[in-house]
């Protein structure tokens, strides 16, 4: 008898849960993905009292993130903690953790524990011309923990300042769908450059500039990024927290800081964003022929924080100006080898372990159902 009126109990109120519930078209999976979406509804959330290991994961890996950049990806306290109720992710020295004398002359092997074998992801041998990652940071997702389609997103978040630091809070395909990147998608929802002089036609292309970026395209070098790449100066993005918020529908995205509007598409109802990259021309088909309007941005994203260092994607120019300029060319054949050897220039602003400044701080994560 009391089973029967549990079950009785239950049902009710999963009725009258459900004739309360807006329907949704945001769509979540993952162990820390709720069941049931109703829209409105906060469907992940983390204010990083602890780092939650249920939700985020790290990536270890000495790949670089395929632009080549200094870092090596770690899952060390030292270079990602959650503390005070703040996720912070601090780059550290690798000479300090192996010894300078390792980088031109030690091989790295990281086992088992490496995420991403790409570009020699899993292992590295350090030369006079190629050495070690000279840097040691951190990168964490929800990878196979949570990912969605269709939402809005919101991360408070203070910048980091220090000379070739590259914070970013992004998304990137729980499944490439459509091919490798950028095929199926990326979605920049911050970014921003750790310089706090570095100019580029006489505006502050570092700390007092950030960035909201889709990647989409057929080839890496035939992406429609500038057609959907907004940017905003403000104050330096690196002495206060800002609210960056992304709005994802099965029409448009829309992204904000500060609940202040940063830019918007809307793809074309036919053709989409094949159509708004003019793709097309010699008679080309779609490679998103089958998705929806809205493809690739079509299916399921997870998200990511992370810290990179320089790298030779052209994302530090060569012809900006820095005070003691670029210790490295996006061209040479030895960039970290370069950038190491310049750092005189770029340590100083660091201030590492006087205090935080060189720190992405990360106060809260919050995705919505839409």
């Amino acid at each position: 008898m009391k089973v029967s009126i549990f079950i009785f109990v239950v049902a009710s109120t999963f009725i009258y849960e459900t004739h309360q519930c807006m329907p949704s078209v945001t769509t979540a999976s993952g162990g820390a993905a709720p069941i049931w979406i109703c829209s409105g509804q906060l469907i992940f959330e983390d204010h990083f009292d602890t780092l939650d290991h249920n939700k985020w994961k790290h990536e270890i890996t000495l790949g670089g993130g395929g632009n080549w950049e200094f870092q090596w990806y770690t899952n060390d306290c030292e270079n990602s903690i959650a503390q005070n109720g703040f996720l912070k992710i601090k780059p550290t020295l690798t000479s300090d953790f192996l010894g300078e004398s390792a980088l031109t002359s030690r091989t790295v092997g990281l086992s088992c524990s490496c995420t991403n074998s790409l570009f020699y992801g899993c292992e590295r041998r350090g030369t006079v011309d190629n050495i070690i990652n000279p840097i040691r940071s951190a990168k964490l997702y929800t990878k196979g923990t949570f990912a969605f389609k269709y939402g809005r997103v919101e991360v408070r978040a203070k910048m980091p300042s220090g000379d070739w630091l590259w914070p970013a809070i992004w998304m990137l395909p729980k499944h490439d769908i459509y091919g490798e990147w950028p095929r199926s998608g990326a979605i920049d929802i911050a970014a921003s450059r750790g310089n706090r002089k570095l100019g580029l036609n006489g505006v502050n292309i570092g700390v007092q500039q950030m960035a909201s970026t889709l990647h989409w395209g057929p080839r890496y070098d035939n992406n429609g990024f500038s057609r959907t790449h907004w940017e905003k100066n403000k104050d330096e993005f690196n002495e206060k927290f800002h609210v960056y918020e992304l709005l994802w529908t099965p029409d448009s995205i829309t992204f904000k800081v500060d609940d202040e509007f940063l830019g918007s598409v809307t793809p074309p109802p036919q053709g989409g964003f094949w159509e708004l990259g003019e793709f097309g021309k010699g008679g080309k088909e779609s490679i998103w022929e089958h998705g929806s309007k809205i493809a690739p941005f079509d299916h399921e994203f997870y998200l990511i924080i992370s810290l990179a260092v320089g790298g030779v994607s052209k994302y530090f120019p060569d012809n900006a100006s820095n005070p003691g300029g670029k210790p490295w060319k996006d061209s040479s054949a030895k960039a970290a080898t370069d950038f190491w050897n310049g750092r005189e220039q770029w340590l100083p602003t660091w201030n590492l372990g006087r205090n935080e400044n060189a720190s992405l701080q990360v106060d809260y994560v919050r995705v919505y159902a839409v």
